[in-house]
């Protein structure tokens, strides 16, 4: 026991070894053949095309190739049909020379080298084929409506299976539902027929994928009569047609057409498709529904087809194994069906097939070849294609079932080991080497590689390698000679280094080292940690109205390193190719928007290393389109029932209805609103008026507006009938004195309720005895009574009348005749003083009968007499105050103090002013004056001056004296000490003394009455200055001296500047060049020493001087190729210096040396600012 364990262990050691250390050999070293590729086991071929089976596989050497056909060695080289690459082992077939089918058959390929051999699957090859149908005629199909109907498809067979479909001779297809379906098997059901399914063209189609072809069944006929049609037709078809259901076809409860009897049973393999079908006929049509007896459906694996009469489950397993329920239902019924489903498994591996083993001389190890299946598959082993059990004996190798177990290997142990499971549904073959090597270490990660991962991501760092025995990997970082293992890090056991949130301070360089016991290999990798991508606004949601523009913005934040790219997605697929649709580096702008714009939009921002995306949606509003069918019912004398169709809301919801009518009787082309109703309801109940022609129509309105009205509904005639109510608004007043005026509003067309509207107007006076007057009005809205008595209430009616009668009895009103001017005066009346400006005035009503109107109020009319003061009368206006209503006193303010004032009252009405009242007079008392009327400073001397002032224009009462304040004021705008003296009332000026010389000083004077001082007058004044400090302070600008000096440097300069001016002239007309010091131009040649002449100057360009430019910064001109002498245009005479320095006789005929003189020269005319310059230099 403890010793089956102890090899228990082992063989997980080695097992856990070999998963590790599944490494890729590198062809450069010996190695046994792999095959990389090969054709399907289940190969199909097109028999129009060449014949191709893939065979190729990798080995050091590399392999040679062979085949067998059918368990024979095919002789590739006897065939001249047959080739073969060399050194590849794919087989093509030259069709052109032989016949497709006398290649079928299985194959299987060979590819060996002196390490191994390794053999491929068996590989069926087979031609493709697309039969015809038979051409027979089908007969026309005659069944009763409502029965059920199944037409056959029955394709001829195919490989692969063709898939079948149903079209007409317009190759359309035909239209299915839950009661006409096509089948599994390609016939077509129907649960039960109606008379439109009566057609000739019935046609089964089956397409043919590998050839690419389409055959076609002969049309079907079907005709669907009700039973006395049949009875009618039986006799014409007897001969040549089927005829079914001769029953009367009812209503009946389902049952299944397919599959029949309550249950079936059917078997599924593993990892297929489980397809099941219940196609039941009825009438009504039934549904169909699907449960798992046994447990549930499996959610994420199944779904249902065909108006859910086929039920798949993709990808099934053991656990779909079971029984499964469809159940028909109508109205009438329901049925079951019970499918037993049995899952069973072609063989297949549980960890994978083997893997290569490379091993060490001396190393242990494994193949495993570890797979199940249903039932249990029987497992084989080979070595280099022959059985293990014929091979060679290898005291290394144990066989124990699925493995095989190496210990102790040596050099020429490496072979090709196949692996063979199989049971009756299918087999798994592989192959594995074990390959014996010493090899040192290699690194197979290319060196300095750049890993770039987003921050807070997962990275893991390859250090792919491979040695013999297998190398151990270790990882340093940067210059640290720590190994990386733990936290943070994962090692992986293929030696990949893992860091599950890298960070920014992951970044850097990695150093990664492979050794075994013969040596070490090392390599370096580089990690860059990126910020993510993020989007930082995202796109809104948008409801836009048609032919406006929307905008979605986008704005993200990315790594600096990484280049985005921006991609919009409408409802995650392309935007449409629309030159409305703009796209920008942070926004997608959508122009003229219509409704197939409306969508869910996304913006994705990518980048090498991650993305972000955001969605918003888009919602498309308009006007609700019209409402249509629009109906009047429950039609009544009075009312009527309005019903209609809301059209489209364009995704703004209906908020209301509006209903509009027109009288086409009274009005026609004049539509006017009657009523509303919520946009939840599509019935209105209209209350109507008589004698009017109605047509009703509809709008709706949503967020967006109201849409256009509906067409005019049906017209509807109201009959007439006697007026349901009065004019409104009826009043009685006078124009005149002697008239009463009735005034009223009329009714309108849709009120008059019937032909022949007019008015019966009444009237009487208010007093008991009185008879009533009436007068006949027709198209007019008053009625004038003339001759009455002025001012009398009269009770006043107005009643509608038609041809069809009169209307309600009205309301009587009370109005009044006419006024006049009021006859009556205020009597007593008196005032009552309150202060100096304010007065109240007191009067006795007038009797109302001599108001002669409604009294409106009273006007009180004053004005000033005198000023007590000056007993002399004032011209004035009156003024007017008015009192509204029945008042009897009033205020008068702004009265001038100490005043004589008359005053009279009128009373008033809506005709005009009364008498006056006899004249009453008041005297307001005394008040504070006014300001003086001016003040001046005269006789001003150095400490003294003289005030004069004139007394106030309005004293409002005795003045009883002055008060004057005065006080210094400095420069600084501040006050000094105040001065206050008391004058006499008779005095109208004042000297002071004592002042001091040169100040200014501040007035303030006002008056003063009994009743207290009144406003000031104010003045500012200087004294005058002493003589003595006025001498020393003359100023300088008016001495005679300064003035003349002033002159005569104005005179020198004027002379400076003509000569300047003229001197400027002679020297510029042509440009001279500036000197400067030779060390700043190496180009420059100075002058020979001798004979002061100019050394040629050496340029490649030419220099000829240009009209307006400035000369070369050297101070020379360089001499023009041209013959011409400079002399001819110079002004003649020796050589000089002109005011600014510049050489003026350079250009006369004789030449002199000149010593250097800075300072720009301009080859333009003199200016005056040049002028300046001249002169500043010539000082």
């Amino acid at each position: 026991m403890m010793e089956n364990r102890r090899m228990e262990a082992v063989l997980l050691v080695l097992i856990l070894g070999q998963l590790a250390t599944a490494l890729e050999v590198p062809l450069d070293l010996p190695q046994p053949p792999t095959i990389t590729q090969q054709s399907p086991k289940d190969h199909i071929i097109d028999p129009r095309e060449n014949i191709r089976i893939h065979c190729e596989a990798k080995g050091n050497p590399h392999p040679s190739f062979s085949w067998t056909k059918d368990g024979i060695h095919f002789d590739t080289d006897s065939d001249s049909s047959v080739t073969m690459k060399q050194n590849h082992g794919t087989l093509e077939v030259d069709i052109s020379r032989a016949r497709a089918e006398n290649y079928e058959g299985v194959y299987q390929c060979t590819a060996r080298n002196s390490h191994g051999t390794a053999v491929s699957n068996n590989i069926v090859v087979r031609q493709s084929r697309s039969p015809l149908w038979s051409k027979d005629k089908i007969r026309p199909m005659v069944v009763q409506e409502g029965v059920s109907l199944v037409l056959p498809c029955r394709p001829p067979a195919g490989l692969p299976p063709p898939i079948i479909f149903w079209m007409d001779n317009n190759f359309q297809k035909l239209p299915q539902s839950k009661r006409v379906s096509q089948s599994l098997n390609g016939d077509l059901y129907f649960s039960n027929v109606l008379r439109e399914d009566t057609r000739n063209d019935y046609i089964c189609y089956a397409r043919f994928t590998h050839t690419q072809t389409i055959q076609q069944k002969q049309p079907i006929t079907v005709k669907v009569l009700n039973l006395d049609a049949i009875n009618d037709t039986m006799a014409a078809f007897y001969n040549d047609t089927d005829l079914f259901s001769e029953a009367p076809a009812d209503d009946r409860k389902p049952t299944f057409l397919t599959p029949s009897g309550p249950s079936s049973s059917m078997m599924v393999l593993r990892g297929h498709t489980l397809e099941m079908e219940c196609i039941a006929e009825g009438l009504p049509t039934p549904d169909i529904s699907w449960t798992k007896v046994s447990g549930d459906l499996p959610e994420q694996r199944v779904s249902f087809q065909h108006f859910n009469k086929t039920l798949l489950i993709k990808t099934v397993s053991e656990s779909d194994a079971g029984e499964y329920r469809c159940t028909a239902r109508n109205p009438l019924g329901s049925v079951h069906h019970t499918i037993s489903v049995t899952v069973k498994a072609a063989p297949y591996w549980i960890i994978g097939p083997p893997k290569n083993l490379v091993l060490a001389p001396g190393e242990d190890g494994v193949l495993t070849c570890r797979a199940s299946g249903i039932p249990k598959p029987t497992i084989t082993w080979a070595m280099n294609g022959i059985p293990i059990e014929n091979s060679p004996e290898d005291l290394s190798r144990k066989v124990e079932d699925d493995m095989i177990i190496f210990t102790g290997v040596q050099t020429g142990s490496s072979a090709v080991y196949q692996c063979n499971i199989s049971n009756q549904y299918g087999y798994l073959l592989s192959n594995a080497f074990v390959n014996v090597l010493s090899e040192s270490p290699r690194v197979l990660t290319p060196f300095n590689k750049i890993y770039q991962v987003i921050k807070n991501h997962q990275a893991l760092l390859d250090c792919s390698s491979f040695g013999s025995p297998i190398p151990k990997i270790k990882w340093f970082k940067d210059a640290s000679s720590s190994t990386l293992d733990g936290d943070p890090y994962i090692l992986h056991s293929n030696g990949t280094l893992e860091i599950p949130v890298a960070q920014a301070q992951n970044s850097g360089k990695y150093i990664c080292v492979a050794s075994n016991f013969i040596s070490n290999s090392e390599n370096h990798v580089h990690l860059e940690v990126k910020e993510p991508t993020r989007i930082l606004k995202q796109p809104e949601h948008r409801t836009v109205q048609r032919g406006r523009s929307v905008v979605f913005e986008c704005t993200v934040k990315h790594d600096p390193s990484l280049i985005p790219t921006m991609t919009w997605l409408k409802d995650d697929g392309e935007l449409p190719d629309d030159e409305r649709f703009i796209v920008e580096s942070d926004r997608l702008t959508i122009t003229d928007v219509t409704e197939a714009d409306a969508g869910m939009y996304t913006c994705i921002m990518n980048t090498t290393l991650d993305h972000d995306s955001a969605t918003s949606k888009l919602t498309v509003v308009e006007k609700p389109d019209p409402p249509t069918d629009l109906e009047l019912t429950d039609q009544k004398k009075r009312s009527v029932q309005l019903t209609w169709t809301p059209g489209d809301e364009h995704n703004s919801p209906i908020q209301q209805f509006l209903i509009e009518y027109q009288d086409s009787l009274h009005h026609r082309g004049h539509w006017h609103n009657l009523t509303s109703v919520p946009g939840t309801e599509t019935t209105a109940h209209l209350k109507l008026s008589p004698y009017v022609h109605y047509n009703f129509r509809v709008l709706a309105l949503n967020s967006v507006g109201y849409s256009h009205p509906s067409h005019p509904s049906r017209m509807y005639k109201t009959d007439p009938a006697a007026p349901d109510e009065n004019p409104s608004d009826v009043h009685g007043f006078g124009t005149e004195h002697d008239n009463l005026v009735i005034s009223w509003k009329p009714l309108s067309s849709l009120q008059s309720n019937g032909p022949g509207l007019h008015y019966e107007v009444s009237w009487r006076q208010k007093r008991p005895g009185m008879e009533w007057t009436t007068e006949t009005v027709a198209n007019n809205s008053k009625y004038i009574v003339s001759g009455t008595p002025t001012f009398v209430p009269y009770e006043i009616k107005v009643k509608a009348v038609n041809n069809y009668g009169a209307g309600p009895e009205p309301t009587v009103v009370v109005g009044f005749s006419g006024e006049d001017l009021p006859k009556a005066v205020p009597e007593n009346v008196r005032a009552v003083v309150i202060n100096s400006t304010l007065a109240r005035v007191h009067w006795d009503p007038v009797p109302p009968h001599s108001v002669r109107g409604h009294l409106k109020g009273y006007k009180v009319y004053y004005w000033r007499e005198h000023s007590l003061h000056k007993h002399h009368p004032d011209h004035t206006e009156k003024d007017i105050l008015t009192f509204s209503g029945n008042h009897t006193h009033g205020m008068l303010p702004g009265l001038h103090p100490f005043s004589a004032y008359f005053f009279e009252i009128k009373a008033y009405n809506s005709k005009g002013e009364g008498p006056p009242s006899p004249k009453g007079r008041f005297k307001t008392p005394e008040g504070v004056p006014g300001p003086p009327a001016s003040l001046v400073v005269t006789n001003q001397s150095h400490e003294a001056l003289t005030l004069e002032w004139s007394p106030p224009i309005e004293h409002n009462g005795h003045i009883t004296g002055y008060t004057l304040k005065y006080q210094p004021v400095n420069n600084s705008n501040e006050l000094g000490p105040e001065e206050e003296m008391a004058l006499p009332a008779n005095e109208t000026s004042v000297t002071l003394h004592n002042l001091k010389y040169s100040k200014r000083y501040k007035f303030v004077l006002n008056a003063k009455t009994n009743r207290g001082a009144g406003p000031t007058i104010s003045q500012e004044a200087f004294t005058i200055m002493d003589e003595a400090v006025a001498s020393r302070q003359v100023d300088i600008a008016t001495q005679g001296w300064f003035i003349g000096l002033m002159c005569a440097i104005a005179l020198l300069i004027l002379i400076l500047l003509i000569i300047c001016f003229i001197q400027r002239n002679k020297g510029g007309k042509y440009p001279v060049k500036e000197k400067e010091d030779a060390h700043t131009d190496p180009e420059f040649q100075p002058m020979k020493d001798d004979d002061c002449t100019f050394v040629e100057y050496s340029d490649n360009e030419d220099h000829k001087p240009l009209k307006g430019s400035r000369t070369p910064s050297n101070g020379t001109v360089k001499r023009d190729d041209s013959d011409d002498s400079l002399v001819d245009y110079g002004e003649g005479g020796d050589g000089q210096f002109n005011e600014d320095g510049s050489f003026i006789g350079q250009y006369s005929g004789k030449s002199s040396c000149r010593d250097n003189t800075e300072g720009p020269e301009s080859s333009e005319a003199p200016s005056p600012i040049n002028a300046m310059n001249s002169l500043n230099s010539f000082v």
